[in-house]
C-alpha cells in the first residue's frame, strides 16, 4: 500500500501515522565538519527535522557538528565504510580522488550564486555519478559566501602574496599558494581558530562565513573581497544505508534534500550580507581588490582553469560546456 503510493507521490506524515509500527525506527548517524551556529549546520538541523516529521519518526538523522566523530577529510571515507550512514563535506576536498569534485573552486568561473547554480547544474550529472561508483548517494548542496583573502597587511598585487603562509585545504587552494609564491599550509576549519592564534597561518582565501566562524578579526585585519569562486558542501548518504529504507522513507528523504537544497541557496545569499557585516562591526577593513591584484588573480584563475581542463579529460568539457552554454 505505502509503496504504491509512494510511486503516485501521496505518502505524507498523517499516512505515515496510520501505518504506526509498519516502519521500524532507524537512525542516521551524520557528522559534518562546521560548528552548530553555521548556517550549513542549522540547514542540516532543519533537513532531519523535515525527515523526522515526514515519516512520523520513522528515520532520525544525527546531526554531530565541529568535526566532532571526524576530521573534515574523512568524514566521506566514514560513510563509505558505514562507520556514519551519511555525512557533509566540502565535495572540493576530494579533488585528488576525481577532478570533478573540484569543479566549483576553479577560480573566477562562477562568482555570483546565480552563475554557481548554473555550474551545479552542468556538474551535477558527474559529480552524482562520481560518487554513485563509490557507493554514495548524492542528497543535496548548499554553497558558501564568495571566496576573498584575509591577511594582515595591505595587498596591491598577487606579489604581496609571496611569503605568507597561506591555508590550504585543497587542491586549489594549495595551487594557488604555489602560483604566488606563498607557504601553502594544510589546516581544516576546525583548526583555523588555534592557527590563526598561533601564528601558523597569516593569509588565507575563504569565504566570510569562515572569518565569522573563526574570528578571523581576532588575528588579521584585511579582508579584500575578490569573489573567487562559491564552493559548496554535499550532503550524502551510504548506498546501501539509503537502499534499507522503506520507499515511502527514502521518498521522504529526497524531498526533504531537494528542499534543503533550495533553502541552502537561498542562505548562501542572506547570509554573506550578514556575514559581511560582522567583519565589519568587528574592526576588518573590507576593501574591493585592485585593478593590479584583481589582473594578477584572473591570470592565476586562467591558468587553474586550463590545469583543472586539462586533469578532467571529457568529463571536464562536457561541464565547461554545458555551463557555458546556459
Amino acid at each position: 500500500m505505502i509503496s504504491s503510493l509512494v510511486r503516485t507521490g501521496l505518502v505524507t506524515a498523517a499516512m505515515f501515522a496510520a501505518t504506526g509500527s509498519a516502519l521500524a525506527q532507524t537512525t542516521w548517524i551524520l557528522p559534518s565538519a562546521y560548528p552548530p551556529a553555521n548556517y550549513h549546520v542549522q540547514n542540516l538541523s532543519q533537513f532531519a527535522s523535515d525527515v523526522d516529521a515526514a515519516t512520523n519518526g520513522a528515520l532520525k538523522i544525527a546531526v554531530h557538528p565541529n568535526a566532532s566523530l571526524f576530521k573534515a577529510p574523512d568524514i566521506k571515507r566514514a560513510v563509505q565504510t558505514g562507520q556514519a550512514q551519511a555525512g557533509e563535506v566540502l565535495i572540493s576536498l576530494h579533488e585528488n580522488e576525481n577532478p570533478v569534485f573540484g569543479i566549483d573552486v576553479v577560480p573566477f568561473l562562477a562568482t555570483s550564486f546565480d552563475q554557481s547554480k548554473k555550474l551545479w547544474e552542468a556538474s551535477k550529472p558527474a559529480i552524482e555519478k562520481a560518487l554513485d561508483e563509490q557507493g554514495l548517494k548524492l542528497l543535496y548542496t548548499t554553497p558558501w559566501p564568495p571566496q576573498g583573502i584575509f591577511t594582515k597587511k595591505e595587498l596591491n598585487s598577487v606579489a604581496d602574496l609571496a611569503g605568507l603562509k597561506w591555508r590550504a585545504y585543497n587542491v586549489g587552494t594549495a595551487r594557488i599558494a604555489e602560483l604566488v609564491n606563498a607557504q601553502p599550509v594544510t589546516i581544516q576549519a576546525a583548526e583555523l581558530p588555534q592557527a590563526l592564534a598561533t601564528g601558523v597561518v597569516d593569509g588565507l582565501m575563504t569565504s566570510s562565513a569562515t572569518g565569522v566562524d573563526s574570528k578571523i578579526w581576532e588575528s588579521l585585519t584585511h579582508y579584500y573581497d575578490t569573489q573567487a569562486w562559491i564552493p559548496k558542501n554535499v550532503v550524502f548518504v551510504n548506498k546501501e544505508a539509503f537502499e534499507a529504507l522503506d520507499p515511502a522513507v527514502q521518498k521522504a528523504v529526497t524531498d526533504a534534500a531537494a528542499a534543503a537544497e533550495t533553502r541552502g541557496f537561498g542562505l548562501g545569499v542572506e547570509k554573506t550580507a550578514a556575514y559581511m557585516d560582522t567583519l565589519k562591526q568587528n574592526g576588518m577593513q573590507v576593501v574591493a581588490p585592485s585593478e593590479e591584484l584583481k589582473t594578477g588573480l584572473a591570470e592565476v584563475g586562467a591558468k587553474l582553469t586550463e590545469d583543472w581542463a586539462a586533469k578532467a579529460g571529457d568529463d571536464g568539457k562536457a561541464i565547461l560546456d554545458a555551463y557555458r552554454k546556459m
